[in-house]
């Protein structure tokens, strides 16, 4: 579904060489520093020549590193490739050095094997380190989006004057959101820049990083990489030409999550014409930078008993639908606008889905049931928080992982009572070697651990996800001729709720 990889435009820090999550110049200050640690092993005629090579690559490399910056992944490669340049290099320029100081020459001391291969085996041991922690946390590369068109991004920040927000004790406090827009747009010249992903600044990106971290109780600097990473889309970039009409998806991150969380997805649905608006969720989402410059942090935390966070649950996918419907009005705005904006007139509101993922696939389906302007519904692996009536009138798509002897026991039943109450088809496909977090970014740049991210691998599990939502969208909002279950079945176990199965 994809093509390609990193461009150079994309920014120094996503050029890595394919498979090795390095850069060239991390690749070269790992091949010199183990270059340097092996010189001690070579013949004699040799050691010399190969030391003073794997010095200089070692040196130059690490110089270019530090004018770069220096990922964290890379210190103990710096560390191992320090401790070992002495030993490397002594025997070739002790000679000389004392020849320069008026004494006489003499062969260098080396240090006895039995010695020299605990040393070795240690430096080597922490220039490994670095290629291993550079694969389990990578800079996320994006997948090129397949569509037709290029993809543009911006950031909005809308206000509801006519709902209070509910978690704060101020009662002229109205409910914000910010919302970022996924849109067709024009090619953008080579070498523009693309947009960052985590935030509009690096500022931001950072805050929403640690946010994500600390939600999970790691420290921030394992999400630098994702702090750092470049998207497919270009900033604010020119609305597509033409007249074409642009269905929308709203989508709604899982508890704790960011509205750029499905990043690869929402350009996929762009590059194949959709409108995608993802909200981030004040007080719920992991950090909400907003205008003014103040953060927002998630205020939602489980209580430690079930009954209680199922009430909890239920209020906080109430807002998180409420918020959807909002952002649904103001892009309706839009798209009766004059020609002031860029994208006046391009949402074509009659036409939406309710997206989420976890909680965010929750507050879809509530949504769903509240507004009758929602026309179809996916939930990516979402217990369906709040109340199971009145029935889903929309055709729903719901992604899940298998059961585990962790999964709440009340989640499948829940999910089959609101799709075979449904009174449109629906659809069920449950996807083996998924996990939660494989409906998100997450495979791009987390460690590639089963119980986080599945083991489909960091490509496939996003193009499993664009393949079955697009091919979805297009049936449901677009009415695509074909086989919409034949579309699906191929990508794990199809369960079909014809409508009003059970209601």
């Amino acid at each position: 579904m994809w093509r390609g990889a990193a461009r150079a435009e994309d920014g120094d820090v996503t050029e890595t060489i394919t498979g090795l999550s390095l850069s060239l110049p991390e690749f070269l200050a790992v091949l010199g520093a183990v270059a340097l640690v092996a010189a001690r092993w070579l013949p004699p005629a040799v050691r010399p020549r190969a030391a003073v090579a794997a010095g200089a690559v070692f040196a130059l490399s690490a110089a270019v590193l530090g004018g770069l910056g220096v990922r964290w992944q890379l210190l103990p490669v710096l560390a191992g490739g320090a401790v070992a340049l002495p030993f490397a290099l002594s025997p070739v320029l002790a000679p000389p050095l004392r020849r320069l100081r008026g004494r006489p020459a003499r062969p260098a001391r080396r240090v006895p094997w039995w010695l020299a291969l605990p040393g070795a085996a240690a430096c080597l041991g922490l220039i490994a380190a670095g290629p291993v922690a550079a694969w389990a946390f990578p800079v996320p590369v994006f997948p090129e989006p397949s569509g037709p068109f290029a993809v543009g991004t911006r950031v909005v920040q809308w206000t509801d004057p006519d709902r209070p927000e509910t978690f704060t004790a101020d009662p002229d406090d109205r409910r914000t959101v910010v919302v970022q827009l996924w849109y067709p747009a024009r090619s953008s010249p080579a070498g523009t820049p693309r947009a960052p992903y985590l935030g509009r600044t690096p500022q931001e990106a950072r805050t929403v990083a640690d946010a994500l971290a600390a939600g999970v109780g790691l420290p921030g600097f394992l999400f630098d990489g994702a702090a750092h990473a470049r998207t497919r889309a270009v900033a604010d970039a020119p609305v597509a030409g033409g007249d074409e009409r642009f269905p929308v998806v709203l989508f709604s991150p899982g508890s704790g999550g960011a509205r750029t969380q499905n990043t690869a997805w929402a350009e996929e649905l762009a590059g194949h014409g959709y409108l995608v608006a993802a909200v981030d969720h004040p007080y719920d989402s992991a950090a909400v930078v907003l205008d003014d410059g103040r953060t927002v942090r998630a205020a939602t935390a489980s209580s430690g008993d079930r009954d209680t966070d199922e009430r909890l649950a239920a209020d906080w996918t109430a807002v998180r639908a409420a918020d959807l419907g909002f952002v649904l009005t103001r892009l309706e705005e839009l798209d009766r606008a004059g020609g002031a904006d860029p994208l006046a007139g391009r949402p074509d509101t009659g036409r939406v889905a309710a997206t989420g993922h976890s909680m965010g696939g929750a507050a879809a389906l509530q949504a769903a049931r509240r507004d009758p302007r929602i026309d179809a519904v996916i939930d990516l692996d979402g217990f369906p928080h709040g109340p199971a009536t009145p029935a889903l009138h929309q055709p729903v798509l719901a992604l899940t992982q298998d059961l585990t002897p962790g999964t709440d026991p009340r989640y499948l039943p829940r999910l089959t009572e609101a799709l075979a109450a449904d009174t449109a088809p629906s659809y069920r496909l449950t996807v083996p070697d998924a996990a939660h977090l494989t409906f998100t970014d997450a495979p791009l740049y987390l460690p590639p651990v089963p119980s986080i991210v599945g083991t489909l691998g960091r490509t496939a599990a996003p193009r499993l996800v664009a393949a079955t939502t697009l091919a979805f969208l297009d049936a449901t909002l677009r009415h695509a001729p074909g086989d919409l279950p034949a579309a699906l079945s191929p990508y794990g176990r199809l369960t079909v709720h014809p409508p009003g199965m059970d209601g």
